[in-house]
């Protein structure tokens, strides 16, 4: 069953830097083969709730995979975009 990871920005980017140097990681290396990008900052629209700044939606194999890939060496990159801008992250099983 895939599962989801989903990132939501809750606020304006307040480290530039710590951005710029997460956003370089991410495009270092070979992509990882288990991930498929659904949406990354596509035009976002509130229908319930409050708005949020952006939002990211990977799709992953299985739970065991997303929570690999967060916990593996993505998770030290993970820090500069906790730095740069306030986000709430989640995984949630699909159908």
């Amino acid at each position: 069953m895939p599962s989801y990871v989903i990132f939501m920005r809750e606020g304006a980017v307040v480290d530039p830097e710590a951005m710029a140097a997460y956003q370089q990681g991410n495009r270092e290396g070979p992509p990882d083969p288990n991930i498929k990008p659904l949406s990354v900052y596509g035009e976002l629209e509130t229908i319930e709730g409050e708005p949020c700044e952006g939002m990211v939606i990977l799709e992953f194999p299985t739970r065991e995979a997303a929570k690999d890939w967060y916990n593996g060496p993505y998770g030290e990159r993970a820090k500069l975009r906790q730095k740069a801008a306030p986000y709430r992250g989640f995984i949630v099983d699909g159908l």
